[in-house]
């Protein structure tokens, strides 16, 4: 008996820091939003830190649907700062756009045209958009605050004529 409990529990303790270590990320941000070029969705907003930012096709214009979500918070943290502190435009952000909501222990969380932003807890390292198009309800945040659901076209190549190929 307490060698199966040891094997349920260990591995629930294991866990913990992990969701204690995505918390924390979210809620340590400086609230910077910034615009990158990705050569799969054109330019798009990310955190200070190069993570992407997503948009949840639930939300309403400051109203965040998902944080009430146990399973939601836990992989889509919020883009937060400390409550009195206003998020800030990087590179290609515009900060007219950038704005905050309420959100859960005295923190705030950024908006960007009025849309809550998240990161997603499976991108790993910046520049990675493993939560685009998650069960159809996550997406890429473009500079107009606009969801990005499929890839910019790639630029069509440039053939050249004349000589001859191959000999």
């Amino acid at each position: 008996m307490k060698g199966r409990t040891i094997r349920w529990v260990l591995p629930l303790l294991l866990l913990v820091p992990l969701g204690v270590g995505v918390a924390m990320a979210a809620s340590s941000s400086t609230g910077t939003v910034k615009a990158v070029k990705s050569t799969t969705f054109g330019t798009i907003l990310v955190s200070a830190k190069g993570r992407t930012l997503y948009r949840y096709t639930i939300d309403r214009k400051n109203v965040n649907r998902c944080t009430s979500d146990p399973a939601c918070n836990k992989y889509w943290p919020p883009l937060l700062v400390k409550a009195g502190a206003k998020p800030t435009a990087g590179a290609g952000a515009k900060a007219a756009e950038l704005g905050t909501i309420k959100a859960k222990n005295g923190m705030r969380q950024v908006t960007y045209a009025g849309w809550p932003l998240y990161t997603f807890a499976g991108d790993s390292a910046a520049g990675q958009t493993k939560g685009q198009a998650f069960e159809k309800e996550w997406y890429v945040v473009n500079t107009r605050g606009g969801l990005v659901k499929s890839a910019v076209a790639a630029p069509t190549p440039t053939t050249t004529s004349g000589g001859t190929a191959w000999g």
